[in-house]
């Protein structure tokens, strides 16, 4: 298996790190180390020096654009406000074990005090473009993240590839995004949407990334979120779909109060095969040749 989205360099795992790569090795996980600014972006990529199964992709993270506080329920740190320092990560980014860059994206459920939702937006997007830019550039997948933000997302992407086009003249068979269609490979991590957005993505020829968040029981309060997303499991083609952990969050059900840890994915790929029903092994291979297609540089 190959969990394309984790964050094994956090300090969530520093003192315990080697435990936990020992259980993945003994579960056959390969391992995608996510960075989200500078420093883990360096680490991601001296972790993947250090062990032979772990890859990394390199990139500044929405929320890192800007000094704030973030704090919910399994996160809570202050955020110091990067630039996108574009040599800095091409330097990385052109280490043979360095498979992609982001996680990039948009994020509008984290909004730092003092600035309006247009200029919070406005420098997203530009810090996303120069990513995509460099992914372009050097011929590498990109990771994206969307939070509360899919509108804005497609609207970007879009501009991005057909920027003489209108929205409504879209075709997927002419998109220069999607590996397979001569283009920028690209997954949405963690997706977390309803079918409408997803199916705008897949159109695109994008990829999306399912976590444990799949394998979580309907609120009680709002079970449509949760029954949306399923519909989006069910529905999305085999072969657009990766399985990923982002640990050290997002446990599965199966494991829920726990930190999460990459070996932790096959609880995805099972409740995939649930859903669709297929066997965990069909969805075991698929979803690890979907990997494999995706991050080109994966051995």
């Amino acid at each position: 298996m190959i969990d394309t989205h984790c964050h094994i360099q956090f300090s969530a795992f520093k003192n315990d790190y080697d435990d936990v790569i020992r259980r993945c090795v003994k579960k056959g996980v390969i391992l995608n180390a996510v960075g989200s600014q500078k420093d883990t972006s360096r680490r991601a990529v001296e972790y993947a020096e250090k062990y032979p199964f772990i890859y990394a992709t390199v990139g500044l993270h929405p929320i890192h654009l800007f000094k704030s506080h973030v704090d919910e329920q399994e996160v809570n740190f202050e955020t110091r406000g990067e630039e996108f320092d574009y040599e800095y990560y091409k330097k990385f980014a052109e280490h043979p074990k360095v498979i992609a860059i982001g996680e990039c994206g948009l994020d509008l459920f984290h909004l730092p005090e003092g600035l309006s939702k247009g200029e919070i937006l406005k420098k997203q997007q530009e810090t996303f473009t120069l990513q995509y830019n460099l992914a372009q550039e050097l011929d590498l997948p990109l990771v994206i993240h969307v939070r509360e933000a899919h509108e804005q997302m497609v609207a970007l992407l879009h501009s991005l590839c057909h920027p003489e086009q209108s929205e409504g003249s879209l075709s997927g068979s002419h998109s220069p995004l999607g590996r397979g269609r001569g283009g920028l490979a690209v997954v949405i991590h963690c997706y977390t949407g309803n079918w409408h957005y997803a199916q705008k993505y897949l159109e695109l020829g994008l990829n999306l990334g399912f976590t444990g968040v799949i394998t979580f029981p309907p609120k009680k309060t709002a079970p449509e979120i949760q029954m949306s997303l399923l519909e989006v499991v069910e529905k999305c083609p085999l072969d657009r779909m990766l399985i990923e952990t982002d640990a050290p969050y997002l446990a599965p059900n199966a494991y829920r109060g726990k930190r999460c840890e990459p070996w932790m994915v096959e609880e995805v790929a099972k409740k995939i095969a649930e859903i669709k029903g297929l066997s965990l092994a069909e969805v075991v291979s698929a979803t690890t040749q979907n990997a494999i297609n995706l991050f080109k540089k994966i051995a």
